[in-house]
């Protein structure tokens, strides 16, 4: 059971890595804690599902529960999720950055883009909950006593997959290496010609795009909800924070061990006490460690 429950928590924290590898970002970069990011989880997995209505699910193949539709329609969400997230910035944030304001007025501001995204989805889709597919799937036996889902396994190798993407661009491409630059010290950053607005930009849209892919992620196991990126919104803080802020490697650690500490939770406490488990381990970690696992001590 609690090999089960270990297992669970690694699909879980699959997808609450690639929301904190955003919000790892963001907070790193644009130096504010933007509590608008797990909306972007809700606006990708809607978006999704309103491109799976135009096409279709699919006809499930591989063992999966759906076909190379939702594929398709997860991709084309994630890309109009990042734009949107870039427009969230030029709309909202840049002018108060530019205004002088202060972050605690970012985080004033981004608290309430976050109520109004939610509510336009609200407004179009009402409160219902939805499905990508009505397919059902039974759970394989990989060793005695666990079992898991072929979806979970794409689901985590699709992961996988993005987060070796991101780290090939961080680290080879020019404009990946000017992000950790700014990352480090925005200030020095300006004085070595780095193009903040291009830095910015491109921040905001992979955020958003990795948001949306982890939002079609959640929405497919099992259903998606207007409430779907507010209920991980915790977790995702406390996976970056628990990671270090600004390290990818740190977030998707950070993603991993909240997922298992989650799903171990339930098996000693009542489900609805299960929000209360992220926040335990951000307690913890900011008293212990409040730079994170593999964050870096500032001075």
């Amino acid at each position: 059971m609690i090999v089960q429950a270990i297992v669970d928590g690694i699909f879980t924290g699959a997808i609450v890595s690639l929301g904190a590898i955003g919000l790892s970002l963001t907070l790193q970069i644009m130096r504010f804690a933007n509590f608008a990011h797990a909306e972007f989880m809700t606006i990708g997995a809607y978006l999704a599902l309103a491109a799976v209505g135009l096409m279709g699910p699919g006809a499930p193949s591989l063992g999966l529960s759906f076909g190379w539709q939702l594929l398709v329609a997860a991709c084309l969400a994630a890309s109009l999720a990042g734009v949107l997230s870039w427009g969230l910035d030029l709309v909202v944030f840049r002018p108060l950055r530019r205004s002088g304001a202060a972050p605690l007025v970012l985080v004033f501001a981004a608290f309430g883009a976050a109520l109004v995204l939610r509510h336009v989805l609200v407004l179009i889709w009402g409160h219902d909950s939805y499905f990508y597919t009505r397919e059902l799937q039974l759970g394989v036996m990989i060793v005695p006593g666990v079992r898991v889902l072929p979806d979970q396994v794409f689901i985590l190798a699709l992961a996988i997959f993005l987060v070796t993407l991101l780290h090939l661009y961080l680290t080879h491409h020019r404009t990946g290496i000017a992000m950790r630059a700014m990352a480090e010290s925005p200030s020095l950053s300006q004085v070595c010609g780095i193009e903040v607005d291009r830095v910015m930009k491109t921040t905001w849209i992979i955020s958003g795009f990795m948001a949306a892919m982890a939002g079609v992620f959640s929405g497919l196991t099992p259903q998606l909800h207007p409430e779907l990126g507010s209920n991980m919104l915790l977790s995702i803080f406390a996976a970056a924070i628990f990671g270090g802020v600004g390290s990818l490697p740190g977030a998707v650690l950070g993603g991993l061990l909240v997922g298992i500490a989650e799903n171990l939770f339930l098996l000693v406490a009542d489900p609805g006490y299960k929000p209360a488990m992220p926040f335990l381990l951000l307690l913890g970690v900011l008293w212990l460690r409040p730079q994170g696992i593999l964050g870096e001590k500032t001075s």
